[in-house]
């Protein structure tokens, strides 16, 4: 059989590009305003200074120093936004960070001082003073203070301004995961109370029930908590994939009750990924389909989950040795894979692979990507 592949998503560059802030006009409008706002405020300092101190320096001079100061930070604003945005975080990459920052500093106050003395170099003539002498060092250095402060002030505002409203838009994509994934978690709870679920499941326990008592309460135990985690209507839409698979041993156990020896199941799952966050029922989607596809066949069915943390990221694989996509008797719409495909999309962005393929076995394999947490 030829190998069957899906890609569902394309995963991200394991280097993440360069990415430039996209400022709207009207927050450039207010900027803008604010600049200028700054700029005659400290025009009015420099002026009252001037006055008394009896220079004869016009007293429109300290207005177009402050304002064309402003003006000139305000145009390469969008330098620290940029460093603001793609620095990396601090924790364990402090040489980056700092380098990054310093960078950018560099650039924003070189860029600010040229532009600055070019513009009063253009207006002093045209008002009938001398020419602008930006003085000695140590007036270069004091725009360079100036300007370090500035990049300062505009790099951690728009850190600020940022993680809000990263904050608020992930508080919208969990309110907007909570609702469509209420559906997924509705189609996977009626999988798991449709009739013939229930039915095997109860009659699997009623037939131990009257010779170990003590399997019949852990089975008992493991149907409540499968029927538990569907049925709690304000759940997260997602949680850690520890949880996820505590959830899908429980359902598990059930299903080995039912098929004793026809089933089996092998872990492989790293102490790093436990802490990675999946859609609720994942791991319990794909075991269910391969046991569904698989549970008229007379050997026995291997399943064997798989996840590793890699970097930032951790892998998932759910395969099997049964028959394999494309021949199995039971009809399917194939709305498990693809709700569970929404759900990723939803937690993750576009910052996810799953594949579909035929495992070395022979059997169905289902292989996902995810971050390691949400996405911003």
């Amino acid at each position: 059989m030829a190998v069957r592949s899906e890609i569902i998503t394309e995963r991200r560059d394991s280097e993440t590009p360069w990415s430039w802030p996209r400022i709207e006009p009207r927050a450039a409008l207010l900027m803008l305003a604010a600049s200028v706002l700054l700029g005659v405020w400290q025009g009015n300092t420099a002026w009252l200074a001037i006055e008394a101190g009896h220079t004869g320096i016009p007293w429109q001079q300290p207005y177009v120093w402050e304002l064309t100061g402003m003006v000139s930070l305000f145009a390469w604003s969008w330098i620290p936004f940029a460093t603001a945005r793609n620095a990396p975080r601090v924790a364990g990459r402090w040489a980056w960070f700092v380098a990054v920052h310093l960078a950018g500093y560099i650039a924003f106050a070189a860029l600010h001082t040229c532009l600055m003395l070019a513009v009063r170099a253009g207006l002093y003539p045209r008002l009938g003073w001398e020419a602008h002498d930006p003085g000695a060092w140590y007036r270069l250095g004091m725009e360079w203070y100036r300007a370090l402060i500035g990049y300062v002030l505009l790099a951690v505002g728009f850190g600020l301004v940022s993680s809000w409203r990263d904050g608020q838009g992930r508080a919208l994509r969990d309110a907007r995961i909570a609702t469509e994934l209420r559906d997924a978690q509705l189609r996977t709870l009626v999988g798991q109370l449709n009739p013939h679920f229930l039915f095997n499941a109860l009659n699997t326990i009623s037939a131990v029930m009257y010779t170990d008592l003590a399997r019949t309460d852990r089975l008992l135990a493991d149907l409540g908590q499968v029927l538990r985690a569907g049925l709690t209507g304000d759940a997260r839409p997602t949680w850690s994939l520890a949880e996820e698979r505590a959830h899908t041993e429980h359902f598990l156990a059930v299903m080995i009750a039912r098929f004793g020896e026809r089933l089996r199941i092998r872990w492989r799952v790293d102490d790093a990924a436990a802490t990675a966050q999946v859609p609720r029922f994942t791991l319990q989607l794909l075991v269910e389909n391969a046991i569904k596809h698989n549970q008229d066949a007379r050997s026995s069915l291997m399943i064997t989950i798989s996840a590793h943390r890699v970097d930032d990221r951790v892998d998932l694989e759910v395969s099997d040795n049964g028959r394999g996509f494309g021949r199995s008797p039971v009809a399917g719409t194939g709305t498990g894979l693809a709700t569970l495909r929404r759900a990723l999309e939803l937690c993750h962005g576009a910052q996810t692979t799953l594949e579909i393929d035929q495992a070395p076995s022979g059997g169905a394999r289902v292989r996902l990507s995810v971050p390691a947490g949400l996405a911003a």
